[in-house]
């Protein structure tokens, strides 16, 4: 079944050995699922990057739930900067996307308690093997130093983005350094793409970082 790209980016931050969403990849997925969003309907043409800043373009709505609520988040009149887009609603961004997961079977839920008092959902991937071979497409995108423009768009975006919110699940951070070259490649290629919304992200993410912030569970 499709699945859209922050559905996508969600389960690339399962940690698949560890059977579970770790905490150190929680800080930054609210943002990181809001400009999967953005990045989907830029790419599809129904908003539009100008001069570091976002607009949305007349059209019908996106059928999926998650993507038309971020759409109608973008004003059609002037262009604004992508940075409110990505960090002002990522806190709302989470539960969304986990249950359209769920209703279509690839994550469970189950509802707990902490201690008895705290309600915690714990999420559970599924099919693994799944999500490692996604993990391992995008992984090859930067280890195996491929050509940006050969890079099917998906994949490229996956890697921008994972490295930008510094995704332990995908690369760790011996990695990123040891392929920065690569990574500065992905990147000015995806800026080619959809300018400005990379470096939204990075701000939104180290933002939310120095405060002790995050969102999700």
């Amino acid at each position: 079944m499709h699945q859209t790209l922050p559905q996508s980016l969600y389960l690339l931050c399962y940690t698949v050995d560890k059977g579970k969403f770790e905490l150190t990849n929680l800080q930054g997925r609210g943002q990181l699922l809001r400009a999967a969003a953005l990045s989907e309907l830029t790419l599809a043409g129904q908003l539009k990057a100008e001069g570091g800043k976002v607009v949305r373009l007349p059209a019908e709505p996106p059928g999926d739930p998650f993507l038309a609520e971020v759409w109608r988040d973008v004003p059609e009149e002037k262009p604004k900067r992508w940075l409110q887009f990505v960090h002002n609603k990522a806190h709302t961004a989470e539960q969304p996307i986990r249950e359209q997961l769920a209703e279509t079977g690839a994550v469970m839920i189950r509802h707990e308690k902490w201690l008895r008092m705290l309600a915690v959902d714990r999420v559970t991937v599924n099919d693994p093997q799944q999500v490692h071979a996604l993990q391992e497409r995008v992984r090859d995108a930067v280890l195996l130093a491929r050509d940006p423009a050969e890079i099917p768009v998906e994949e490229l975006t996956m890697a921008v983005f994972a490295v930008e919110v510094e995704v332990t699940s995908v690369f760790t951070g011996k990695e990123r350094r040891e392929h920065e070259q690569a990574l500065k490649a992905l990147a000015a290629h995806y800026d080619g793409l959809v300018p400005g919304l990379r470096k939204a992200l990075r701000d939104s993410y180290l933002s939310s970082r120095a405060v002790g912030g995050g969102w999700g569970t």
